[in-house]
């Protein structure tokens, strides 16, 4: 916590305040509004928070929608919207899931909506997957349809029927 003072060395040049020059303030350069110095990058100036975790003991009913990180130990019985999902081998979720990112390794009775979905060997899903990518590890078990679309997490961009061509016949 003691440091001498490099003020009244000689060489040290003190600025026109009589404050040492600025790479020898080094508590400023912890501040958020100090200037940046040439070598000085904080480690993490807006570090990320971790996931949100639903421990095993629980069972929710309900929605759940976050910007951030979800791991779901838990049952949960409504729908989920997060960043990056990851449902736990022990887990239950009876609803829809939203997610740029989405790791199974539970059980899913529902549709999957995601940029990247991933199923583990443990995976157990029932339901629909509507994907960008896709990767599903041998012994996962799945039950549905696979759709891959460019926006998988826009709801409106599957929900339009297909219409039959002009001037196709139907047989009766």
């Amino acid at each position: 916590m003691f440091s001498k003072s490099k003020i009244n060395e000689p060489g040290a040049k003190p600025d026109e305040a009589g404050k040492p020059a600025a790479p020898e303030r080094k508590p400023d350069a912890y501040k958020s509004d100090a200037a940046p110095s040439g070598d000085f990058k904080p480690s993490t100036p807006k570090a990320k928070p971790p996931a949100s975790v639903l421990s095993s003991d629980l069972h929710m009913t309900g929605n759940i929608k976050t910007t951030g990180d979800v791991q779901v130990d838990c049952t949960v019985e409504g729908d989920i919207r997060a960043h990056l999902l990851t449902v736990g081998e022990g887990a239950t979720v009876r609803g829809e899931i939203i997610a740029d990112d989405v790791v199974i390794n539970g059980r899913i009775v529902g549709r999957v909506r995601g940029l990247k979905v991933r199923l583990t060997s443990t995976a157990r899903v029932e339901g629909d997957i509507i994907h960008k990518t896709i990767a599903i590890e041998s012994g996962a078990h799945f039950e549905g349809s696979v759709q891959r679309q460019d926006d998988p997490l826009n709801a409106k961009a599957g929900a339009k029927p297909q219409q039959q061509a002009p001037g196709a016949a139907q047989k009766a």
